[in-house]
């Protein structure tokens, strides 16, 4: 997505997404995964021990967003309809 597909009076959340986009996303996830593979000790350094790393650390993320949802009293937004 880019500025061409901003739409004109675009909240936030809608200016935000239009300049990050899906690219930026996967971005992150591939430098994390990078991370984690050079932190791994060598002896364990294996695409199969930094996949389950990496599963480890984005269940809990997930789990840990949905508790402080709860904590801080923010539903699960519905899906937007496209």
């Amino acid at each position: 997505m880019g500025e061409r597909d901003i739409p004109m009076g675009a909240d936030g959340a809608e200016l935000f997404r239009g300049i990050l986009g899906p690219g930026s996303v996967n971005g992150a996830v591939r430098s994390a995964i990078q991370a984690c593979w050079h932190v791994m000790p060598r002896e364990k350094r294996t695409v199969a021990a930094v996949e389950a790393e990496v599963r480890r650390i984005v269940d809990r993320a997930f789990k840990d967003m949905r508790e402080d949802a709860r904590a801080f009293g923010i539903a699960e937004a519905p899906p937007r309809d496209s």
